[in-house]
Order: C-alpha cells, then structure tokens, then sequence
C-alpha cells in the first residue's frame, strides 16, 4: 500500500518513489491521473487499473500475479489507499491467502486537515462521505450526534452547502473547519460555527477537494440503569471475633 501526495507532488517519499520504482505492476485507481506522477518522477513500471468498477475481478487478478512471484504496488488518486478509496478488497485476499501486506505510508487528508483544523484532534471519528440524498445524510447525521469526539468528512463542492446546512440543523451550532485543496496552490482552512461556514459557502463558490470537520457534541448521558449503583457483594473475610 503506497501513498501518494494529496496535492504538492513534493509530498512524495524517497521510500515511495523507490518502491514504485522496484515492483513489477502498480494497481492504480486512474491509471491516467497516476501515470503523470509517475511520469514526474521517471517511473517507468507497468500499470493495471483497480477501481470500484472492476473490484471483484482485479482483486483476484492481482493477488493472483502477488503468489506468482510478483511485487505489486496499491496508489489511489491521492493519498493512502483504502481511505475512502478502493483497495479493501485487495488487501482482505492477500490476507486471507497468507500474503504480506506492507504499508509505504505517506500523506492523506484526514490527519492533514486534523492537523490545522483548530479542533481536538483525539479521539475522532472519520466517516468519509456522507449519504448523497438528503434523508440519509440526516439520519447518518443523527446516528453521530452524541459521539463525543471531532467528526470527520469527507465533502464534494457540489453539495458542501447541503452538508453544511443538514450538519447545522441536525447537530447545531458546533465549531467546524473546512480545509480545502490542502498542500495545492489555494490551499484554505475555514474556521468558526458550522452557521458561519454555511453563510461563508453560500457567499462565495467553494471548490476543490474538501474535508469537513466538526467538534464532538456532550458525552451522551448515562441510563437508568447505569446510574443505579452496583448491589454490594457480600463480604468474604471471615467474621471477626
């Protein structure tokens, strides 16, 4: 599993480039999109297409070449693999079949956007991207409202007023950041209530690739039956005399 840059290409690892470089096939989400890195670089090693069209049929394909003798290298578009991207499916067979899975770890949006969001960075809960039909994304919302840590999405330009006005009605005014083309030339963090990131997104046109994040709401409270106290048990020193 090998990360790429989520945007600067000068993210990229010695240790990525030498790996992408020693291996005999690299499974790629957009062969096109991956062969320009490549190209930046000077790698020249062979690329198949893996993405969430062909998933059952790579994935066995794949690990096929990998128990023939072959070292296989996972990219995604950007980023680490599997993080809201394919992969998974790769990874869950090599396992099962005994064949090592190793990691070339590297940049991913996530932790970047944790890292400068201004929000309690632990514990936090990633969700990825949220339904696209209103009614699930709200009842998605609801299901996260009590969770006591930062929440963590992943947002397309297309609906992020959408996102932002269910996130407000459904969990309330909670302090949010909004970290767009994170390392990329118009690099920008957004920070206040997720009402003044609403106003701020129906303002001005936001895109790029987004990540939403949203403070933790209360610590849900405990039932009834958490608060009755534990029956005291009976004593097993013997009686004094």
């Amino acid at each position: 599993m090998v990360a790429t840059p989520i945007g600067n290409l000068g993210d990229m690892t010695h240790r990525a480039v030498e790996v992408l470089r020693a291996v005999d096939i690299i499974a790629s989400e957009d062969t096109r999109r991956t062969r320009k890195l490549l190209s930046h670089y000077e790698i020249r090693t062979s690329l198949v297409a893996y993405h969430e069209h062909n998933e059952e049929r790579a994935a066995a394909a794949i690990v096929g070449r990998i128990v023939a003798g072959e070292d296989v290298a996972l990219v995604s578009d950007a980023g680490t693999p599997l993080i809201s991207d394919p992969g998974y499916r790769i990874v869950e067979l090599a396992v099962s079949r005994g064949v090592p899975v190793l990691t070339v770890p590297g940049a991913s949006a996530v932790v970047a956007a944790l890292s400068v969001s201004g929000l309690p960075p632990m514990p936090f809960h990633f969700e990825g991207f949220l339904p696209r039909k209103t009614g699930a994304r709200r009842r998605k919302l609801e299901r996260l409202d009590r969770l006591g840590c930062t929440l963590v999405f992943y947002v397309s330009p297309h609906r992020v007023e959408a996102v932002l006005g269910d996130a407000l009605e459904v969990l309330g005014d909670r302090r949010a950041a909004l970290a767009r083309e994170l390392t990329k030339v118009h690099e920008e963090v957004l920070r206040g209530s997720l009402r003044e990131l609403l106003e701020a997104s129906a303002e001005r046109a936001l895109k790029g690739e987004m990540v939403l994040l949203v403070e933790g709401g209360p610590s849900p409270k405990p039932s009834a039956a958490e608060r009755e106290p534990s029956p005291k048990r009976p004593s097993t020193e013997p009686p004094g005399g």
